[in-house]
């Protein structure tokens, strides 16, 4: 955390896509609508929806640690609204938030990452059109971002329709990374969902619910003034420790 506590307002966004999203608004706390937990009127419904429904804990032990997949049948997390299609989202606990020191690799347990072990500077959001450092990333799911993560061999035009999801001052980090389970992950702080494309209607419904959502660790800190470079200009010797926080 910088000095003097809490978290200056975002500095200037990083990368930016070629255009903007259109009526769905900012997604992050300079948008139109309220924060996710708040968005829409379906958290009731969707907890009533899963009220007596069976929850399945797997516990993976992995590195002395405990990850908890969270399973909740037919209707996806808590928040989620009722028939939002968000069922198919998958749930972890238990993930740790330490810092290591840069240049370490992190051994994940989910791929692409949900949380967990990361860098102390977050990874700048935006749009980048190479793969990230992933442990700058993941401080980015730690401060609200949605990590939305696509095929390298995704075709030039679903590319760009997940660009122009990003508007400036938006918690988006969007990027190509090689070996997806899926065409398209977008994943949260403990959340993830696997997509067909860039124009799976359950896209914008997952950025709508978990964006700045009710899991994140580190609500309102700053997803701008961290590292906006690739993993190829970190490799080069382009990482930065200029800011830190808890």
């Amino acid at each position: 955390m910088p000095p003097g506590g809490g978290y200056p307002p975002p500095g200037p966004p990083g990368p930016q896509g070629p255009g903007s999203h259109g009526p769905q608004g900012h997604y992050g706390p300079q948008g139109p609508y309220p924060p996710p937990q708040q968005a829409g009127g379906g958290r009731g419904a969707g907890l009533a929806l899963i009220i007596g429904a069976v929850v399945l804990v797997v516990l993976l032990v992995a590195g002395g640690g405990v990850l908890y997949v969270v399973t909740r049948p037919g209707g996806g997390d808590a928040g989620a609204s009722a028939g939002a299609g968000l069922e198919a989202v998958q749930h972890y606990e238990g993930l740790s938030a330490d810092h290591v020191e840069e240049g370490e690799t992190v051994e994940y347990d989910v791929f692409p990452p949900v949380g967990g072990e990361h860098y102390p500077v977050w990874q700048d959001c935006g749009v980048y059109g190479e793969p990230l450092r992933t442990e700058y990333a993941v401080h980015s799911l730690e401060h609200g971002a949605v990590w939305i993560a696509y095929d390298p061999g995704l075709d030039a035009g679903q590319v760009e329709a997940l660009a122009g999801l990003y508007s400036p001052g938006d918690y988006l980090v969007i990027s190509p990374v090689e070996g997806l389970p899926a065409p398209v992950v977008a994943s949260a702080w403990g959340s993830q969902i696997l997509l067909e494309g860039a124009e799976d209607p359950r896209l914008t419904e997952y950025l709508v619910q978990y964006v700045q959502g009710e899991n994140t660790p580190e609500p309102g800190a700053p997803c701008s003034g961290g590292f906006a470079g690739t993993e190829a200009e970190f490799d080069a010797g382009g990482g930065t420790s200029a800011r830190m926080d808890d």
